[in-house]
């Protein structure tokens, strides 16, 4: 039998270990607790009742064995605490295997954000002006392009570029979507906000497959601290990429090309306007140039930006610009290409081969250098080479108005006509405001003799470089008079597409002498689309000229 030590009651399950009254902790029968406690000793072995019990007590009204409560005892208290120590510990050992349990929880979660592999493809997608000042749209958009061209220059890591992200700007789309779209395993998503002299920038990194927060985080400085927070930014972009950075690649994110603020906010409003392409909207990225490089003679992404705008003018004065800053930086790779570009317009074709493949050593991400490099070969004649060069550009950018126009060209100039017309007409679609591919498209119809295509996307062209009047006199011209009138007008119009060409043809009046004299003038200034004599079978009537014969040979591969 057992007994509670607190009410008395008996128990005769032996099982039991407590009261089911008052939850206290029963005791043996025979334990001392119950003898100093003055509980009376049952019967013997016998059988017998204990001394002073009637043997023929009436069952029914006799008074029951749980006797009296009795005082506790100190050896009751005793129990007593053990049990509510008893009680504590179990407290304890429930609140241990809780905190275990959360620790175990929390371990689990690291580990598996540690055991993450790294993400080796990503999209800085443009980050989001939030100041309600469409004039600081340049800083959103430069902080974006600035963590780019830092981020593409680490190894390993795939970087969309600039082109191709900046495509989605104002779309509402999901990152999974996005993710899918562009083939890459996160996107960077930030948001900026100036007020006064502070800026605030938000930024998250996304899973694109998952759509779970990989990291995010804020930043809060004066705008005099841009360029450093250009820097902690892609360096904590990195780290949660976990990329593997060497010492050089450290060296890269690190770097500061000025450390003029100011000078640093007049280039990206340079690259602004500059990245609008339009002539009027680039000459304004001019200006801004022209002020960066005047606070801060050594800052050489500023005379980069200076040899790219309007690159196809006064080359020498370009090339000088270039030889600035690779003078300050000689592992720039942007000006590198630009040097390799110059070189290629001057049909220097092992200068231009050294300074394209040292700009894709410096940078294997900047797309430029390899569509440059293709279209060097493209002007040799080596049309696979050239594809491959192109297509490894696309594979950077596939969205690249550029790129994609050299694919065009490439394919046209190899013969493969009816698939250049099908890469113009999706770059059409792509983006239908791009003037050179409506210009291009026109010059393969008029070789296939579709001259009333060859018309409308002649004057299409002219139209979107802002010339809606000379497009409608070309337009004019041809349903009046035909092809002959659409040439003899463009004979009249210079800026046309047609005109150099048109001066070939006998219906027009032309005058081959004329044609031959700016061919050659042409190749002093180095005219880019001069290689296209090599197989552009408008200028046919001129082949069995000696002077054309020698301009032919500038296009002969390097011995």
């Amino acid at each position: 039998m057992k007994r509670c030590p607190q009410c008395n009651r008996v128990e005769n399950v032996e099982t039991l270990k407590f009261c089911r009254v008052d939850g206290a902790t029963l005791v043996s029968d025979s334990s001392t607790t119950f003898q100093e406690a003055g509980t009376a000793k049952l019967g013997s072995g016998s059988g017998a009742p204990p001394d002073g019990t009637d043997a023929n007590l009436n069952r029914a009204t006799a008074p029951t064995t749980i006797l009296p409560a009795q005082p506790l005892s100190a050896t009751t208290n005793v129990t007593f605490t053990t049990y509510k120590r008893l009680n504590k510990k179990a407290i304890a050992v429930i609140v241990t295997a809780i905190v275990a349990a959360v620790t175990a929880a929390i371990v689990i979660s690291y580990r598996a954000a540690s055991s993450r592999p790294t993400i080796n493809s990503i999209a800085v997608m443009p980050f989001v002006n939030e100041s309600g000042n469409a004039d600081v749209e340049y800083l959103s958009d430069g902080m974006t392009e600035t963590l780019i061209s830092s981020l593409s220059q680490l190894p390993g890591l795939n970087v969309k570029a600039r082109s191709t992200v900046f495509r989605y700007k104002g779309r509402n789309l999901d990152t999974r979507t996005i993710g899918k779209e562009l083939g890459v395993q996160a996107v960077l998503n930030g948001r900026v906000i100036q007020r006064g002299d502070r800026l605030a920038l938000s930024l998250e990194l996304i899973d694109a497959q998952t759509e779970n927060v990989i990291w995010s985080d804020k930043y809060d400085r004066r705008q005099t601290d841009l360029i450093n927070l250009q820097n902690e930014i892609a360096r904590d972009v990195s780290s949660r990429l976990k990329l593997k950075l060497s010492g050089t690649d450290q060296q890269k994110l690190a770097k500061n090309y000025t450390v003029d603020p100011e000078v640093y906010r007049l280039y990206l409003q340079g690259r602004f306007y500059w990245n609008k392409r339009t002539f009027s909207e680039v000459q304004k990225a001019v200006d801004y140039f022209k002020q960066a490089v005047e606070k801060d003679p050594n800052f050489a992404l500023g005379w980069v930006g200076l040899a790219d705008s309007h690159e196809d003018n006064d080359r020498p004065t370009k090339r000088e610009y270039i030889q600035r800053a690779l003078q300050i930086d000689d592992n720039l790779a942007e000006a590198h290409a630009s040097l390799g570009y110059q070189y290629m317009c001057s049909y220097d074709w092992i200068a231009s081969e050294r300074e394209l493949k040292r700009a894709q050593q410096l940078n294997p991400n900047y797309p430029q250098a390899y569509a440059w490099n293709g279209a060097r070969l493209m002007m040799l004649g080596r049309y696979d080479e050239s594809m491959a060069e192109i297509q490894r550009g696309l594979q950077i950018d596939p969205t690249s108005n550029g790129i994609n126009f050299y694919k065009a060209v490439c394919l046209a100039a190899s013969g493969r006509r009816d698939e250049a017309i099908q890469q113009l007409k999706k770059l059409q679609e792509m983006d239908p405001t791009f003037t050179w591919a409506h210009g291009f498209l026109a010059r393969i119809y008029a070789w296939n003799r579709n001259y009333a295509g060859a018309a409308e996307e002649s004057a299409r062209a002219i139209e979107l470089d802002g010339r809606a009047e000379t497009a409608k006199l070309l337009r004019d011209a041809f349903a009046s008079g035909g092809w002959s009138a659409f040439l003899r007008e463009s004979m009249q119009q210079r800026g046309s597409g047609f005109a150099a060409l048109a001066a070939l043809s006998n219906e027009a009046g032309g005058d081959k002498e004329t044609v031959i004299k700016n061919l050659v003038e042409g190749a002093d200034r180095g005219n880019f689309w001069l290689f296209l004599i090599k197989t552009d079978p408008l200028f046919d009537p001129l082949r069995g000229d000696p002077r054309f014969q020698a301009l032919l040979k500038k296009f002969d591969p390097p011995r």
